[in-house]
């Protein structure tokens, strides 16, 4: 390891720099920097680095890995000094933290630190984050001059939520699919409603990798603060699949659920109902203290089960904490996935025993798609593209039309 700036020079330049109250503290992190830069990596204090940031030779760097725990929070003023002079002299500011608390993480990144990996380095964490650094995130399609969505205004969204009431029911398939097929419905993009996907997994939302697109930073900044979000700061958050979805992605970093409210969220419905037709929610599997306010937002409530014992017990855990709370239970739609086939009476004997036992209606059979799905998923296509008459996605753009003349109806009428 390059003790300093100074020592490493005798062997080359050095091409970043650790930064944090001693190093010797995030042994990890050493390693992980030997492995990615060798001996081109130098070591500072929070003290030396305020020096050596007010140089213009800071300006050579690469990157700054800003190491810290919670008994940095006290030197807030001094660490956000720190960033802020990394960014005067145009140096990246990797953000490497120990048990910090979700404020002190959301300052740190809201006054510009580009990345976040959490410590210790889950491994090849920091490598990757580097690699963002230096081809930096962006759309995956032209969209505009400053890589921002225009939106157009005068949106009536109907949002439309979709929740798995256990894991690997197939609800972020079942959302991604349901937005792209309302997308597509007319071949005249012009004619086609406004489709925009949000992913709700704060943690692990998958829903970019499913439509192969990139995280894009802004999101972060917009779920930890949401008070300041308009159209602009919203499109900029955004990105275009194939032209036709408007995507809002998980953040690229894992998040405390906890870090968005109830304010954030609905805040960020009622930006993306201003501006489209449609706004589908992929909800995490947890519920959180702002699940009320979609489950209150949403016009539908898709609750993916399966015939299984987890589903049942999961569906009937929600169901006694709705009620008790005299939340609308009723608005919750069962969409049953893998459902049992045609000639599947025994299987279809326990899907109505299921129904009955707990309460509910089964609204929706989804037919299990096979393998193609989680190939499609692999591929980050939607079904459509991939397998087009795959029977899942057949169900999947029936619902989507019938959702679709729904709408139409209801403004015929108005």
């Amino acid at each position: 390891m390059s003790g300093s700036t100074s020592s490493s020079a005798e062997i080359g330049p050095v091409r970043a720099c650790t930064v944090s109250r001693d190093v010797q503290l995030f042994d990890l992190l050493i390693e992980d920097m030997e492995a990615l830069l060798g001996e081109h990596w130098g070591d500072l204090g929070l003290a030396e680095a305020a020096v050596f940031l007010s140089q213009p030779e800071a300006s050579a760097l690469d990157f700054i890995a800003l190491a810290i725990d919670d008994s940095d929070e006290a030197r807030m003023d001094e660490l956000l000094a720190l960033i802020g002079l990394a960014r005067a002299r145009r140096v990246k500011v990797v953000l490497i933290a120990d048990d910090i608390s979700p404020a002190a993480l959301h300052r740190l990144l809201r006054n510009g630190a580009h990345e976040f990996v959490p410590y210790p380095l889950p491994e090849g964490e920091l490598a990757a984050a580097v690699d963002r650094l230096k081809r930096g995130t962006g759309p995956a399609a032209p969209q505009g001059a400053d890589g921002a969505v225009t939106l157009r205004p005068n949106g009536d969204g109907v949002i439309l939520a979709v929740h798995g009431l256990a894991g690997g029911v197939g609800a972020t398939t079942f959302a991604v699919n349901l937005a792209w097929e309302l997308a597509t419905l007319e071949r005249e993009k012009a004619r086609a409603p406004r489709v925009c996907l949000v992913d709700l997994g704060l943690q692990f939302g998958s829903v970019a990798t499913y439509l192969d697109l990139p995280r894009r930073e802004p999101v972060l900044e917009i779920l930890s603060d949401a008070s300041t979000l308009d159209q602009e700061s919203f499109g900029q958050a955004l990105v275009r699949f194939e032209e036709r979805l408007h995507v809002f992605t998980a953040p690229p970093d894992l998040l405390p659920l906890d870090l968005v409210g109830p304010e954030e969220v609905q805040r960020i419905l009622d930006i993306a109902c201003d501006h489209f037709d449609f706004v589908v929610i992929d909800l995490p599997q947890a519920v959180t203290h702002w699940s009320e306010t979609v489950l209150q937002a949403a016009q539908v409530f898709f609750a993916l089960v399966e015939l299984d014992m987890r589903s049942a017990q999961n569906t009937l855990r929600l169901k006694r904490a709705l009620q008790s709370e005299d939340l609308p239970f009723e608005k919750l739609r069962f969409v049953l996935n893998r459902a049992p086939k045609f000639a599947d009476m025994q299987g279809k004997s326990r899907a109505r025993r299921l129904a009955e036992s707990l309460g509910i209606t089964l609204d929706l059979h989804m037919p299990d798609g096979g393998r193609a799905v989680a190939q499609a998923c692999d591929h980050g296509m939607p079904l459509s593209s991939h397998s087009a008459k795959n029977p899942l996605r057949r169900e999947i753009a029936k619902l989507a039309r019938s959702l679709y003349a729904v709408g139409q109806s209801d403004a015929d009428a108005a």
